[in-house]
């Protein structure tokens, strides 16, 4: 009897092992939920992880591309840059050369210049001083013989009256006539006229016929022109063409 009373102590206390652990069990299983529960709602707030594509892949390439390209483009532009400052400043500094050796230049032509013109005055001012001496001498020489000829002039007047008187010489505006009383031909008068250191007369103007008219009235003479080159084609002895008038 006592056993069996032990048996069942046993079997309860077995029994309500059991429901200790089933509860123990029932409570972590519970825990287990809530907390798979918690964590799944966690996750499904949280917004998904991005995923990379194709595209997304293009697009990176073509940007680093694109900053390639750029950085080059700069490179190229400082390189353009730093070239042409080079050559600016080397045409700048032999624009500067030429420059300065063109003023040289011209500062040496002005100078030549001055000097030319400074020797060109001088030359004028001896060249006026010459002229002026020898226009002085001439004028001094004009005067001196304008003084002589005016003393000889009396004597010469005297010495012309006498003459004409003398030899029947005519003066007429600085000239001399002869009238020769004499018959001869042509060629004869002419030889007489030769012989005193004259020639047949040569009529230049109407004044000076009418002057030997006016003297010759009613005598003959000759006068000096002939056509004993070429008959018909009459000459003053002289040479030059006789002309009508």
């Amino acid at each position: 009897m006592s056993d069996a009373i032990y048996d069942d102590v046993i079997r309860s206390e077995e029994m309500m092992r059991d429901r200790v652990e089933m509860t123990v069990d029932i409570y972590e299983s519970a825990d287990s939920v809530r907390d798979h529960d918690f964590t799944t709602k966690t996750n499904t707030n949280k917004p998904p992880p991005h995923q990379q594509t194709g595209s997304d892949s293009v697009k990176t390439r073509s940007s680093r591309a694109a900053v390639v390209c750029l950085v080059l483009l700069c490179v190229l532009l400082l390189a353009a840059v730093i070239v042409l400052g080079v050559h600016i400043h080397t045409n700048n500094t032999n624009y500067t050369q030429e420059r300065d050796l063109l003023l040289t230049k011209i500062t040496n032509l002005t100078e030549d210049r001055d000097d030319l013109q400074t020797k060109i005055n001088g030359l004028t001012e001896d060249k006026d001083q010459l002229l002026t001496n020898s226009l002085t001498e001439e004028r001094n020489e004009l005067i001196i013989k304008n003084r002589n000829l005016l003393n000889e002039r009396p004597h010469l007047k005297n010495e012309l009256q006498l003459l004409c008187k003398e030899d029947e010489w005519i003066y007429y505006k600085s000239s001399f006539y002869y009238m020769s009383n004499e018959r001869k031909s042509w060629t004869e008068s002419r030889q007489d006229c030769l012989k005193k250191g004259a020639d047949l007369i040569i009529i230049n103007s109407s004044e000076e016929q009418d002057f030997v008219k006016n003297n010759t009235v009613k005598r003959e003479f000759w006068i000096g022109v002939t056509d004993i080159d070429v008959e018909d084609i009459w000459k003053w002895v002289d040479g030059s063409t006789l002309t009508s008038g």
